[in-house]
């Protein structure tokens, strides 16, 4: 087992940071990274002070600074010292800047600014969990993706997944006991998008489920005819109003979210085109 200090040293939050060093951490087995996070280092002052500490703790320093006096005096002093310094955003940030043809603002956190797009994320987070597990079906129609499918299909995450990318979503689980609302086969604007699985990886599940919460581990709710049945019923109901479906069985989270951005994306291509 390896073990590394990762120092993350950034002018803003260091969310960024985080988010590619983890990234980056999955590439590489038997790893102990120890994450020393340095927030809003502004001034040479603060920087001298982050130095000591992690001249004391010696690794890899990954940082964020747009500031050039900051970032020039954080690659000197790391080379006296031989501690190794990466910029993590260096070669993005030149390579847009080239094909942009513009300069970089060199703005601390500019991407954590109160713009639309994040108020727009922000009501989306909202519609989504106001219209979760079916509820609200009758503004439907202001949602961009309706994801429909039987319990424990991973409705629920997936949508709060895709609504932090922007996106209004709802919701509905399918019972062939009780059939959706008339409006889910008369919606417009939003994609339908049909989530499916494995019966036998969708019954563990559900054993899981009932287990936490301290229920009868036997019923309908896992019996494999029953759930056959459900299934099949979720399936002849997507297949009938052509909506396009996403196995879920061997898909993260994350998988199943892109997929349906990649759908969207086709959605609106065609649109463009006709």
């Amino acid at each position: 087992m390896s073990r590394l200090h990762l120092h993350l040293l950034s002018d803003s939050t260091g969310e960024t940071l985080e988010v590619i060093a983890k990234s980056c951490l999955a590439q590489f087995d038997d790893v102990e990274a120890l994450r020393h996070l340095w927030p809003m280092v502004r001034s040479e002052g603060h920087l001298d002070r982050v130095l000591d500490d992690i001249e004391r703790r010696p690794g890899l320093v990954l940082y964020t600074l747009v500031n050039s006096n900051i970032r020039r005096e954080l690659e000197q002093k790391c080379r006296k010292r031989g501690i190794h310094a990466v910029s993590a955003l260096d070669p993005v940030v030149d390579a847009l800047s080239a094909v942009l043809g513009q300069e970089a603002k060199a703005r601390p956190g500019r991407q954590h600014a109160l713009d639309a797009a994040y108020f727009a994320r922000v009501d989306a987070i909202q519609f989504t969990i106001a219209h979760d597990d079916g509820i609200g079906s009758d503004n439907w129609e202001e949602a961009d993706v309706v994801l429909a499918g039987v319990s424990r299909t991973s409705k629920t995450p997936t949508s709060i997944y895709l609504a932090n990318r922007g996106f209004k979503v709802a919701n509905i689980p399918l019972v062939p006991e009780s059939p959706p609302p008339a409006n889910l086969f008369a919606l417009k604007h939003p994609m339908v998008v049909g989530l499916t699985t494995n019966p036998e990886r969708l019954i563990q599940i559900r054993r899981n489920r009932l287990l936490t919460l301290n229920q009868a581990p036997e019923t309908d709710y896992v019996d494999q005819e029953a759930v056959n049945a459900e299934l099949a019923f979720a399936r002849r109901l997507f297949a009938d109003n052509g909506w396009p479906v996403i196995d879920v069985t061997r898909r993260s989270i994350e998988e199943t979210a892109y997929a349906i951005v990649k759908l969207c994306e086709q959605r609106s291509d065609a649109a463009e085109d006709a």
